[in-house]
């Protein structure tokens, strides 16, 4: 397979735009002497895109420009020979059968998360991909960005000393506030937890080693939603999971983690991500972002730490550059499918243990990933964040 890696987009809904304006960005990289890059142009190049709505399947592609295909269905998409890899964002239900069917076709495949709405689909994921000696990467690529990268560093230093504990917490009213479509945020798949969780659990397992056992407890506020604003609003519907997940995670290294994750939440001060350590305590930035300053605090002061690994700046879509230059340099990519695997597993679990009332073990286990390279080569201008 040559360079730059050819890219079929298939789902065009909101978050496509995030990909569309860093894969742009991308597109012509030339990065000497940068380890996660090349002197020929070898950014990820889109190529096809495909939609159940053949128009938003072509909007998308006009706004991408430079003779971007819209492919009439996904068996087109995947029939192309200039499509090297399937960019998944579907809604959470479909994530396993369009990745499984991109693999079948002997396509690499990058997904938004969860890798998939449950284990018995990941793992199908990941037995497919290794017959087939294909790669499998899954978002979220934010751990990847400056913020959680020196926050990272600051933990392997020795900054805050031995970990002992965290903090995690995602509140918020609900999607329904913003999105013109927030069904799928309320089916199976979807909730605060498998929405938002991936950005704090990928975090944590790059900050504090993988998740071994949990215990839960988790509610459901209200039977029905309301579209608050677009063409659909006032539209009802029903919420079929639980909107307000709590729990403790217990790290492989001995750290425990205090986590909520709620859609019933108005207003709070709450920190996003906290580590504390026995030297010290570590705010970390919001990790649905991929800047921010992370800051070390002892006694009553915080001092903001400088960048000192990752991607600066980044976007959604940076996770599959790093795969297309994982592909030529014959190592792992580090947005993986085994950490996204490992992510929906401890999900899962939690929300097992809420309904039983006890702790249990997480089953799917998975190798703290590597760090970044303490490199901050400059990289195009990508969006900082993107909801």
């Amino acid at each position: 397979m040559g360079l730059p890696l050819n890219v079929g987009i298939v789902g065009a809904g909101n978050i496509s735009r995030a990909y569309l304006t860093t894969l742009t960005a991308l597109r012509d990289l030339r990065r000497p002497g940068d380890p996660l890059g090349g002197d020929p142009p070898h950014g990820p190049r889109l190529t096809a895109v495909t939609d159940l709505d053949p128009d938003r399947a072509r909007r998308l592609a006009e706004e991408a420009g430079d003779d971007v295909a819209v492919a009439g269905s996904l068996a087109e998409l995947l029939a192309r020979e200039d499509v090297d890899v399937v960019l998944n964002l579907t809604v959470p239900a479909a994530h396993a059968e369009v990745s499984l069917t991109a693999l079948e076709a002997g396509k690499h495949v990058y997904g938004e998360k969860p890798l998939a709405a449950d284990r018995e689909g990941a793992d199908a994921i990941l037995a497919r991909a290794r017959a087939a000696g294909l790669r499998v990467g899954c978002a979220p690529d934010t751990v990847l960005g400056t913020g959680l990268q020196t926050a990272r560093a600051a933990v392997d230093d020795g900054l805050i000393g031995t970990p002992l504990a965290a903090s995690a917490f995602m509140t918020c009213p609900g999607h329904e506030s913003w999105h013109p479509d927030p069904e799928f945020y309320y089916r199976p798949g979807g909730g605060p937890l498998l929405d938002m969780g991936p950005y704090y659990l990928s975090a944590l397992v790059h900050l504090l080693g993988p998740v071994t056992r949990v215990t839960g407890a988790a509610s459901r506020a209200r039977a029905e939603r309301t579209v608050a604003g677009g063409p659909r609003a006032g539209t009802r519907f029903p919420v079929e999971v639980d909107t307000h997940v709590t729990g403790v995670l217990h790290h492989a290294g001995g750290a425990l983690t205090t986590l909520a994750m709620s859609f019933d939440v108005h207003a709070a001060r709450l920190p996003l991500l906290e580590v504390y350590g026995t030297a010290g305590s570590l705010s970390v930035p919001d990790p649905n972002l991929f800047d921010g300053s992370p800051a070390l605090g002892r006694g009553d002061s915080w001092t903001p730490l400088p960048h000192a690994a990752g991607y600066r700046p980044g976007g959604r879509g940076v996770g599959l550059a790093d795969l297309a230059d994982a592909l030529r340099d014959g190592r792992p990519h580090l947005a993986s499918a085994e950490l996204g695997a490992h992510v929906l597993d401890t999900m899962l679990t939690l929300l097992d243990a809420a309904r039983e009332g006890r702790t249990l073990p997480v089953t799917r286990a998975v190798e703290r990933p590597p760090a970044m390279p303490r490199d901050l080569s400059p990289t195009p201008a990508t969006t900082a964040s993107d909801a």
